[in-house]
């Protein structure tokens, strides 16, 4: 049995995967046979050799890791691509839209073994890397692979009330909105950092997968500043769907402002950080539309209100209906449409004295005035005695009227 007078040109092994490679290795033989007897060739003879022989081999096989995997689709953005060499090195590394467009920078190690992205990737975006492998004898591989980051209808983000730059009440709880459902509540929380200036201790209560709110024990303190960050890019909301960004907002609270409205006197004092700087009567809910009560939040204000009775099921004909009108110096604190505004000139006489509203606070056109003027939403007003439940907390920001011991909750 002769050898082979020709030796196989060497080559480069590309393993493609995640620092997953194939090395190859000699093979060993207990006792030589007979016809090795005419002497073998030595391997450091031959420095191109890189495939396995009847010895170690004198060129290593190169190794890469290199994420993503070729072909891979919904890539989280985040996940930074890279492409290792072992027993080689790397150059001319290019990734770029598959489309077209500009190219993704990276910085290469010192040893020229590792890429690595620097900038971000985009979502529903083809890439496409190319780079060379250079192994150790010198000989050079140009390769080509691709990946897909994830789709559109695979994104997630969130919204954050009070808006990034705004002044609010102390009463304003922050309220954050996930366009997506979020199936660890505790991660989440983990993620999103809350900096709060007075140092106040903060609760969050899962209303739904999607909805959260946070409120510190008391309200907030005068002149608090509140940052919200949410680093959401690339976070893993469950199900596939991945942060397509990050959030971060910062807003400040002006002076603790108070109303408290008594339906036994009839009458709203008004507290500005503890002191009283208004008393006012008032004309609460009729019997058949008593104003709720516990503590509500101002949500918006507008100076000329439309108010319609269709949008509390009211028809012409029913008890209670009233045509469209305009309302003034209107203080919304409900969803359902309970406000703190200006009487109707018909409902006057009854200013302090009986209530005849559909559950709103009415004021006399001067206190009116001097409230929505004085007043501004996520301030507090907190109405008692009039015997109806407290206000929901998705009613608006009725989150006041859950103690604090019950308030956490996923």
């Amino acid at each position: 049995m002769a050898l082979q007078g020709k030796r196989k040109t060497g080559k480069i092994l590309g393993i493609m995967g995640m620092c997953a490679g194939i090395a190859a290795g000699g093979i060993g033989v207990a006792t030589a046979p007979a016809w090795l007897s005419t002497g073998v060739e030595s391997e450091s003879g031959s420095p191109q050799r890189s495939d396995a022989g009847l010895a170690s081999p004198v060129v290593k096989a190169v190794e890469l890791g290199i994420t993503p995997l070729d072909g891979a689709r919904e890539v989280n953005p985040a996940v930074g691509p890279s492409v290792k060499a072992v027993h080689g090195t790397l150059k001319d590394v290019e990734l770029v839209p598959v489309t077209g467009g500009k190219a993704i920078k990276g910085t290469m190690s010192a040893d020229g073994s590792t890429w690595s992205a620097l900038d971000p990737l985009a979502f529903n975006t083809g890439y496409r890397y190319r780079f060379t492998v250079v192994d150790g004898a010198g000989r050079e591989l140009r390769k080509t692979q691709t990946f897909t980051t994830v789709s559109t209808p695979n994104e997630a983000d969130a919204t954050v009330f009070p808006q990034h730059g705004s002044t609010v009440g102390s009463g304003q709880p922050i309220d954050i909105n996930f366009s997506e459902p979020v199936a660890d509540k505790a991660a989440m929380e983990e993620t999103v950092k809350i900096s709060v200036s007075s140092g106040q201790e903060v609760a969050w209560r899962w209303y739904s997968d999607r909805k959260v709110r946070i409120r510190p024990k008391e309200f907030w303190a005068a002149n608090t500043s509140v940052t919200v960050d949410m680093p959401l890019f690339g976070r893993d909301f469950g199900n596939g769907m991945i942060g397509n960004s990050n959030v971060k907002a910062t807003f400040r609270t002006g002076p603790q402002r108070i109303a408290v409205v008594d339906d036994t006197t009839k009458t709203m004092k008004v507290y500005f950080d503890g002191a009283l700087v208004k008393t006012a009567p008032v004309t609460l809910g009729g019997p058949d539309w008593l104003s709720p009560s516990g503590y509500a939040v101002i949500m918006e204000q507008e100076r000329h209100s439309k108010f319609n009775a269709g949008t509390i099921g009211l028809k012409p004909g029913d008890k209670g209906y009233y045509a469209p009108l305009v309302v003034e110096h209107a203080n919304r604190l409900t969803n359902s449409g309970v406000y703190v505004h200006q009487a109707l000139p018909s409902a006057y006489e009854a200013v302090g004295s009986y209530n005849v509203s559909h559950g709103c606070v009415g004021l006399l056109p001067a206190d009116a005035a001097w409230f929505f003027n004085n007043m501004a939403p996520g301030d507090v007003v907190q109405v008692l005695n009039t015997g109806a439940p407290v206000v929901e907390p998705l009613e608006g920001f009725g989150d006041w009227n859950i103690a604090w011991a019950g308030y956490a909750k996923r």
